[in-house]
């Protein structure tokens, strides 16, 4: 599942890449704004894939439907330092405006992504260094998430990171499985399109 999944490249680039593993997974994507589920939904088409688009604010309407039930969401939330009335603006400024120190979108994403995870759940959040990523893992600690930073670009104008989660029960079964495929994670992670990530915002 992807959380304001724009352009949705990201969540094409998933379904390709399980597709070519024969996985039957199911994809959801969700944007709140109703052009990028139109643009999503053109992106997966023009790759031949199939997800679920679905125009909503973050998962406002699923949460019964999917508590529980998503193995990995993944989020490239807006996360800029902007004023707070940039939030509620319409078009192209919402993908990136995110509040006091960036957090006021990211603030409400987490407690509704720890509704929907599995048990053996993984999320995937990028994260600007001003948004406290320590801080975000210390509050995902407290729902019982363990964490970890996979990634860190730097440019000349910011840091960015890609922070994983997981629950604190498999904590032991994940790392068991990082300790013997150390680079399984990040070779996975690099054919995904994060240049379009990191220059999200230029």
């Amino acid at each position: 599942m992807e959380i304001g999944c724009g352009s949705g490249y990201v969540i094409t680039s998933l379904a390709i890449m399980l597709r070519q593993l024969g996985s039957g997974t199911q994809y959801l994507a969700t944007d709140i704004n109703q052009h990028a589920v139109e643009t999503t939904q053109g992106t997966l088409e023009a790759h031949g894939v199939h997800a679920d688009v679905i125009a909503t604010d973050i998962v406002s309407g699923l949460e019964k439907h999917l508590h529980g039930l998503v193995d990995v969401v993944v989020v490239n939330p807006p996360y800029v330092p902007t004023p707070e009335e940039e939030i509620e603006c319409k078009g192209i400024a919402s993908s990136w405006a995110g509040g006091l120190n960036g957090r006021q979108v990211i603030d409400r994403i987490l407690p509704a992504v720890h509704e929907l995870l599995s048990e053996r759940g993984w999320l995937y959040m990028i994260t600007l260094e001003d948004n406290d990523p320590l801080d975000i893992c210390h509050l995902m600690n407290e729902k019982g998430y363990a964490s970890r930073v996979l990634l860190k670009r730097c440019t000349e104008e910011e840091s960015l990171y890609v922070l994983k989660f997981w629950h604190e029960a498999t904590a032991g079964t994940n790392s068991s499985h990082a300790a013997k495929s150390p680079r399984s994670e990040s070779s996975w992670l690099s054919q995904l399109p994060f240049r379009s990530l990191w220059h999200k915002n230029a």
